[in-house]
């Protein structure tokens, strides 16, 4: 990648798997794909990994690294169970044609939400409902791209995560398209509506209105099931318990690109690398110790 890197773009999905399969060429790791873990259990001092179709492999440590954006995350919003249109998370939405002439409602304040809606509203009616205002982060500034100054500054790799009980709401970056088409009602912005029934939602001042669909871009959260069977390794609601990525109550256990593990890079390629460095060495050193 060292040739994408000075360039003043992000790199396109091409380039990134072409990045991930030479990485994995020059690894000495063993590589297994389209292999599912269906259960991690205790064995001892090391655990079992069961994989879907009964084979099973032993290790000494387990490093749960799928990230973050496997579980598409459907909060309880108002009336939502009584709504009979159409229901779609942000992870299930491909393009605007399927909604075409239609009245569209996207739930949501973040980079997914505004830019799907954005985007829709060039051929649909649409509303963007949310809990509270969006926030507006200049993708360029001083000439360069806000990431760019996010390492410059170091507030990339700063450990803030160990601070964090729950991860902060991104801010949308902007280049001033999606400010501008909100400004213009293209889409409209409504707060969150309160109740539905059949196929109309219920807004705050009280108005009813027929609506065709909603899109939920409301975020992601880590999908671990695999890791239901190690007692203390999950909260009630599924997610992690660790500490910058050590699990506090599995001893052996490790998470990686998990979103702001240890600092705002965690969960991308660019900040990974550094997380499992760092997460490989401490589970290092209790092994070479038995």
């Amino acid at each position: 990648m060292d040739d994408l890197a000075d360039r003043d773009r992000y790199p396109h999905r091409d380039e990134v798997v072409a990045y991930l399969t030479a990485y994995a060429d020059r690894s000495d790791a063993e590589i297994r794909t389209g292999c599912r873990v269906s259960a991690v259990r205790r064995t001892g001092a090391g655990f079992e990994v069961e994989l879907d179709g009964g084979d099973r492999l032993s290790a000494r440590a387990v490093v749960a690294a799928s990230g973050t954006f496997g579980r598409p995350h459907r909060p309880a919003l108002p009336g939502l169970e009584e709504f009979t249109g159409q229901v779609l998370h942000a992870a299930d939405y491909r393009s605007p044609a399927p909604f075409t002439g239609r009245r569209v409602v996207v739930v949501g304040a973040g980079n997914s939400a505004v830019q799907i809606a954005v985007e829709l509203a060039e051929t649909a009616r649409v509303t963007l409902a949310t809990r509270g205002p969006v926030k507006f982060v200049a993708q360029r500034v001083l000439g360069r791209d806000l990431h760019f100054w996010l390492t410059r500054t170091g507030l990339d790799t700063a450990p803030l995560g160990r601070f964090l009980s729950r991860p902060p709401a991104q801010p949308v970056l902007d280049d001033g398209r999606y400010r501008a088409a909100l400004a213009a009602g293209q889409p409209e912005l409504r707060p969150l509506f309160t109740g539905a029934g059949g196929t109309k939602l219920v807004w705050p001042d009280g108005q009813r209105e027929e609506v065709d669909a909603i899109v939920l871009a409301t975020g992601y959260r880590p999908d671990l099931p695999y890791l239901a069977r190690l007692d203390g390794a999950l909260d009630a609601e599924g997610d992690p318990r660790h500490r910058e990525g050590l699990a506090t109550n599995v001893p052996g256990l490790a998470f990686v690109g998990l979103e702001w593990q240890r600092s705002l890079s965690s969960n991308s390629l660019r900040g990974v690398g550094r997380d499992a460095e760092r997460i490989a060495w401490r589970l290092a050193a209790p092994l070479a110790r038995r």
